[in-house]
């Protein structure tokens, strides 16, 4: 795996940090691509993040009924 592709994963991850998401997964895959007929690898990135939002305390007024209390 290049250390490039390490590096943009990386950056991908701190830049969702910095806005405030948790990242709980990621998952690179490098693979050369089968659109150019030169052996260029190209790296396909998901990232799996999760952000609550709204304030501590705001569920007390939901009245949803497939949300757990």
């Amino acid at each position: 795996m290049d250390d490039d592709m390490l590096a943009d994963q990386r950056r991908l991850v701190a830049l969702l940090e910095e806005e405030g998401w948790d990242v709980t997964d990621v998952e690179l895959s490098a693979y050369d691509s089968p659109w150019e007929d030169e052996k260029v690898p190209e790296a396909t990135v998901t990232i799996t993040a999760r952000r609550p939002y709204g304030e501590e305390g705001d569920d007390e007024d939901d009245e949803n009924p497939f949300r757990l209390k």
